[in-house]
């Protein structure tokens, strides 16, 4: 069965560095656009990334091109016009203003190709904090996300960079409604993500709980939850998560587990009456749990409805069976010439994922390439490669 490519036949620019533009760029390619990354001569600086940067590159820039470009020359301006002038989508994150003063902002490209849809992915949207420098973390700090997943008193940022992927994805959305408009109209626009924004509409649900109860909401550590058991609970050995969400999974979790005498208390049938009575429930159940391995405890859960999962790290995932199963992860070659595997779009087509394998360009890899699809002669590709 082929790889799904629905985007196949879409031409993007990438001016972008770090994660969040790289990410729209690589959810577009894995989707089958043609995404064509323009890098500076000696490559992108998150390429050589030590610590948790070391894994930005080749996370988010597989399935694409890439040309090296000195921004600064008349020539290499003039290729980088070109390239958008023949793009259907451009993406950017850099900062505000960095583009427009080389002549590629939106209105100028806008004015050489009217189909194009500029995405631009910025720290914040424009408002009276547009010019600040934003990061993932700064917008975790401030938009009240680091807030809710620390313990009180101690704000902790998630543990990936989940508000840079998550805005270029919604960065994605908006491209792809741009298409389905250009559809009807024949025109590009331009279309804004943002880091802070993205970081408030997830936070967006304890904002709706202040607004409904009064009430701020508690970080999670300290949240009181919508149910009585939705913990972590210790085994003989691994931890491991159990939810029970609904009064019919909590008398099959008494009967699972012989919990007879929490399950014959009526005053604890429903699911707000348990959430009261938490104090007296978990220690129960927490004695109970602490006795079996994670193993039993996963062998008594599966299959039954309830919600569970083992405590997995991001090294557990090359080996998980699932993933392997499902054909989640694909193929990577990374530029050291080694192979890995990465996870590949969680999307699936008619039941079929668009994961394929991937070499991660080298610097200028495909410059001369795509200068030839651009109009110049040999004579000229190989006068400007030298």
């Amino acid at each position: 069965m082929s790889t799904p490519q629905p985007l196949v036949g879409l031409r993007v620019v990438e001016f972008t560095h770090m994660v969040m533009g790289p990410a729209a760029g690589a959810m577009l390619a894995s989707l089958g656009a043609e995404v064509i990354r323009v890098e500076p001569a000696e490559g992108d600086k998150t390429r050589t990334l030590l610590g948790s940067g070391s894994g930005y590159f080749p996370m988010y820039n597989r399935h694409k091109k890439s040309i090296s470009l000195d921004l600064k020359s008349e020539q290499g301006l003039d290729v980088a016009k070109r390239l958008v002038a023949n793009a259907d989508i451009l993406v950017e994150n850099f900062r505000p203003g960095a583009l427009d003063r080389l002549g590629l902002g939106y209105a100028a490209m806008a004015e050489a190709n009217p189909r194009l849809i500029y995405c631009s992915a910025k720290g914040f949207l424009p408002g009276p904090y547009e010019a600040r420098t934003a990061l993932d973390e700064v917008a975790q700090m401030m938009g009240g996300l680091a807030y809710m997943t620390g313990p009180p008193g101690r704000p902790l940022r998630a543990g990936s960079s989940v508000i840079d992927v998550t805005g270029g994805m919604f960065g994605v959305i908006g491209i792809l409604a741009a298409l389905e408009e250009r559809h009807r109209t024949g025109r590009g626009q331009l279309v804004q993500t943002s880091l802070f924004e993205t970081t408030v509409y997830l936070v967006g649900q304890h904002m709706a709980q202040f607004a409904v109860t009064g009430k701020a909401a508690d970080p999670m550590p300290a949240r009181i939850s919508a149910w009585a058991i939705y913990d972590v609970f210790e085994t003989r050995d691994d931890p491991v998560f159990i939810g029970v969400v609904t009064d019919a999974l909590w008398e099959k979790f008494c009967a699972l587990f012989g919990l007879d005498a929490l399950w014959s208390d009526l005053s604890i049938r429903k699911n707000n009456d348990r959430v009261l009575a938490r104090d007296r429930i978990l220690p129960q159940v927490r004695a109970l749990i602490g006795g079996f391995t994670s193993a039993e405890v996963i062998a008594k859960l599966e299959g039954t409805g309830l919600p569970f999962a083992p405590i997995g790290r991001p090294e557990d995932m090359f080996d998980d069976p699932h993933l392997a199963a499902s054909g989640a992860l694909e193929a990577v070659t990374l530029p050291d010439g080694r192979e890995t595997h990465l996870p590949a779009l969680p999307i699936a087509f008619d039941g079929v994922l668009a994961a394929r394998s991937a070499t991660l360009p080298l610097p200028g890899a495909d410059t001369a390439e795509l200068l030839s699809t651009l109009g110049y002669s040999p004579a000229e590709i190989e006068n400007m490669m030298a």
